[in-house]
């Protein structure tokens, strides 16, 4: 297991190496794959719907990296802070098809509708380069982010887009809330975690 220590993504090497791993970690998952199911197209655009839907982490030094973002990184956003999102409407115009388009919006729409009311933690990308994984980076990554929660006493949402992902989750407390199903897309699976007194 890793002892390799989580900081804050703070250089732009950082920031890219953080963006680039977790490219490589959803380069398998199920939704984003549906989405661009095409190699090259995938590479070509999902940086730039990974920076659209979790960089304004990097900006509130919530942008977590292991290894310097080459083991895995987390892009939290802290309460008040969303994707952006009209940036993210138009990458998902302009990069995806018109059978594709419909969906991927409405499944955006629908995870918006799971998010807590008040402020809360959110974690929109999480992810381990594949030649990295299970060696305790994902943990190490999920425990660093969830102890800051427990200390603000606030809860944490996410949504699952690949099923192998849910025992992690739920090891650090997340419990599923529903299930996202839109048309030929994979399901995705909204989950939150309360605050505990003590992080384990």
């Amino acid at each position: 297991m890793t002892t390799a220590q989580i900081k804050s993504a703070t250089t732009a090497a950082e920031r890219e190496s953080a963006v680039a791993v977790v490219v490589l970690a959803f380069g398998s998952d199920p939704v984003a794959r549906w989405a661009y199911p095409d190699p090259h197209l995938y590479l070509k655009h999902f940086p730039d719907f990974v920076r659209a839907f979790g960089g304004n982490a990097f900006e509130h030094g919530t942008g977590y990296c292991a290894d310097g973002g080459r083991a895995g990184a987390a892009l939290w956003l802290p309460p008040g802070v969303e994707p952006r999102e009209d940036e993210l409407v138009a990458i998902i115009e302009r990069t995806l098809p018109d059978e594709l388009r419909q969906g991927v919006l409405s499944q955006l729409e629908q995870m918006a509708g799971y998010h807590p009311e008040g402020p809360h933690w959110y974690l929109p990308m999480i992810g381990v380069d594949p030649a990295r994984q299970n060696q305790g980076h994902g943990s190490a990554l999920m425990a660093h982010a969830t102890a800051r929660c427990d200390r603000d006493k606030l809860p944490a949402y996410l949504e699952s887009t690949n099923p192998r992902n849910i025992p992690l989750y739920r090891r650090h407390g997340f419990e599923i809330l529903g299930k996202i199903e839109v048309g030929s897309a994979p399901p995705i699976f909204p989950m939150l975690r309360r605050p505990r007194a003590e992080s384990a």
